[in-house]
């Protein structure tokens, strides 16, 4: 009999989405749990050292941290995500922890309180997305014709620009075909898209507005 697995979550937090995102690819039955990140229930900060989703819950033992999620994933259940050559799949954790700074990168994006800060983290996150297309495959996916955890990764990544577009046109995936052709690939993908409630969009509005950074400034004079 299989081992329940629990997924506590948040709605939009892009490390969770990586993990459903490879629960789903595996075909793997799961139950999502969202919490309040602003308001942390204790029976969460119990199982969560880091105080941080997600945290799959398989039966009784908690595994925090999505890089070791997506690990455990990978050695437990059906359909790899990984490459089987050793030297392509360690190349490809060090992309997923690309990602990860990237992620960091945008959070300091939307983040910035004032006009310097926002464009100096405009150039950084350029730069980052300029070096990813010199690596990308992008026919379809990030290697080539096999969706891969890299895939699982970006997909989240990608996502943020949907909004981000909304409110501007930043430069910041400009000039990159390559990119684009994974970024819409990713976007029609069913686990990519499954990966989010359908309030994403309008979540993910409410946060940067109340973020009182620059770019909520950004934001309320797109929707005037």
């Amino acid at each position: 009999m299989a081992v329940p697995l629990k997924l506590i979550s948040h709605k939009l937090c892009p490390y969770v989405q990586r993990a459903v995102i490879a629960l789903s690819e595996k075909g793997v039955a799961f139950e999502r749990i969202d919490i309040d990140l602003s308001n942390k229930p204790d029976w969460f900060l119990a199982i969560s050292p880091l105080g941080r989703t997600p945290v799959l819950q398989v039966g009784d033992v908690p595994i925090f941290e999505s890089a070791v999620i997506l690990e455990y994933l990978e050695e437990t259940e059906p359909k790899p995500l990984h490459p089987p050559d050793p030297l392509r799949r360690a190349e490809h954790r060090g992309w997923i922890e690309f990602g990860s700074a990237l992620l960091s990168d945008i959070a300091g994006f939307y983040g910035a309180p004032n006009d310097v800060a926002f464009q100096a983290k405009t150039v950084q996150l350029e730069q980052r997305f300029a070096r990813l297309e010199t690596r990308v495959v992008a026919s379809p996916w990030f290697d080539g014709e096999n969706f891969s955890l890299v895939d699982a990764v970006f997909g989240p990544v990608f996502r943020y620009f949907d909004v981000f577009d909304e409110i501007g046109d930043f430069g910041i995936l400009a000039g990159k075909p390559k990119l684009a052709r994974w970024r819409q690939s990713l976007a029609e993908r069913p686990s990519v898209r499954a990966a989010v409630r359908s309030d994403y969009p309008a979540l993910l509005r409410d946060f940067l507005k109340r973020r009182n950074s620059w770019i909520s400034r950004l934001q309320a004079q797109a929707a005037a």
